[in-house]
C-alpha cells in the first residue's frame, strides 16, 4: 500500500488498486490530480496498491479485480481507526467538485451504482448506439447483436449464478470495514484462481450476485460513477468518426461529460475506454472557474425582474 493522503479527522478514505508500473503511472499521470482535489475538499484519505494483495502463489490467488475484496481487512489492519472507504478502478476521472460521496452513505450497507438500471437515459437505445457505432467506425466484425445485449437474468445464469435484481459495474464499491471486512474476505476465499467468467476471470458478475445475494446495497445515484461508454455514444457519437487523434476535442468532450457527473468511468477495452489517457482535464483557472460555478449553485435566487437584457445593451 502507497499512502497518499492521510485524512485529518473524517478517516473516511478513497481506495484504488493500480498493480504495475504501466497501471500505476497512468493513473498517477492522469487520474491522480483530480482526486487529490477532491480528496483535499472533504478531508479524505487516499491509498493506491501497487502489489498483489495476496501471493501468486495461494489458491485463492485472482487477478486484481479481485483483490478489491480484501482492501476491507487490509485497510483496517494499518488504520484502525478507519471510518469508510471508497474503492474506485484506478480507469475512473473525478469532477474536482463532485458531491461528497460519504455524506449520505448508509454504512451497515454496502453502496453500488447499477449500470442498468436508475440511468439517465434508455439502455436499449444506449446499448444500440454502441454496437452500431462500433461495427461502423471500427470494425466491420464487431457484431450488431452480442452478449452486450444480454439481459440481467441472462448475464447470472450463463455464470450458473442465481439471477439478483439488478447488475452494478464493480469500478465502484462503497463499504465499511469494521461491518464488512470479514464479509468480504470470505466472498473472495470462495473462488478458486482458475473460475470462469465472462470477463476472462473478473470479478464483475460474481461480486454483484455476493453482494446483492446478502441483501443490503445502498443504490448510489448515477453520477457517481458515470460509464464513458453510454456517455460517448449517446452525447458524442462524432468522436467515433474522428479519422485523426484529436487531443482538444475529446478533452473537452470528457470535460463536459465530468460536467454533469461526479465519477467518470472508463471501462473497457475498446478504443473510447483508452480515452481517459488523453491529457490533463483541469488546469488551475479551470478548477478556479469549476469552484465559482459551485459557489453560484449554492447561491440563492429569487427571480427579480431586471428589465430588458439584451447583448447589445449589455455591450454598450
Amino acid at each position: 500500500m502507497k499512502i497518499i493522503r492521510l485524512p485529518n479527522k473524517s478517516n473516511n478514505f478513497i481506495a484504488t488498486i493500480a498493480i504495475g508500473k504501466e497501471y500505476f503511472t497512468n493513473w498517477k499521470k492522469f487520474a491522480l490530480p483530480n482526486w487529490l482535489i477532491y480528496c483535499e475538499n472533504y478531508d479524505l484519505g487516499l491509498v493506491v496498491y501497487e502489489k498483489d494483495l495476496i501471493s501468486k502463489k495461494n489458491k485463492f490467488w485472482k487477478k486484481a479485480t479481485w483483490q478489491k475484496l480484501l482492501i476491507s481487512q487490509d485497510i483496517i489492519n494499518f488504520f484502525p481507526k478507519v471510518n469508510n472507504v471508497c474503492y474506485l478502478d484506478s480507469d475512473i476521472l473525478i469532477n474536482p467538485i463532485a458531491e461528497n460521496i460519504f455524506e449520505k452513505y448508509e454504512n451497515d450497507k454496502i453502496g453500488l451504482v447499477s449500470m442498468k438500471k436508475r440511468l439517465p437515459y434508455e439502455l436499449n437505445q444506449v446499448l444500440r448506439r454502441v454496437a452500431f457505432l462500433r461495427h461502423r467506425n471500427y470494425s466491420k466484425k464487431y457484431p450488431l447483436d452480442s452478449s452486450l445485449f444480454s439481459s440481467i437474468k441472462d448475464i447470472y445464469e450463463f455464470h450458473s449464478l442465481k439471477a439478483q435484481d439488478d447488475y452494478a459495474c464493480m469500478g465502484l464499491i462503497l463499504f465499511n470495514p469494521k461491518k464488512h471486512a470479514k464479509l468480504m474476505t470470505a466472498w473472495f476465499q470462495k473462488y478458486n484462481k482458475d473460475i470462469f467468467s465472462i470477463t476472462n476471470g473478473g470479478d464483475q458478475t460474481h461480486v454483484n450476485y455476493e453482494i446483492q445475494n446478502w441483501g443490503k446495497v445502498q443504490w448510489l445515484d448515477y453520477r457517481f460513477q458515470a460509464i464513458w461508454v453510454y456517455e460517448m455514444a449517446w452525447k458524442y457519437p462524432f468522436l467515433y468518426e474522428k479519422k485523426n487523434f484529436d487531443q482538444k476535442l475529446i478533452i473537452n468532450c470528457i470535460k463536459s461529460s465530468l460536467s454533469t457527473n461526479f465519477f467518470l468511468h472508463f471501462a473497457g477495452t475498446w478504443f473510447e475506454s483508452e480515452l481517459w489517457k488523453t491529457g490533463r482535464f483541469y488546469s488551475a483557472p479551470d478548477i478556479k472557474e469549476l469552484n465559482l460555478f459551485l459557489r453560484y449553485l449554492k447561491t440563492p435566487v429569487y427571480g427579480r425582474p431586471k428589465g430588458l437584457i439584451r447583448p447589445e445593451i449589455i455591450n454598450k
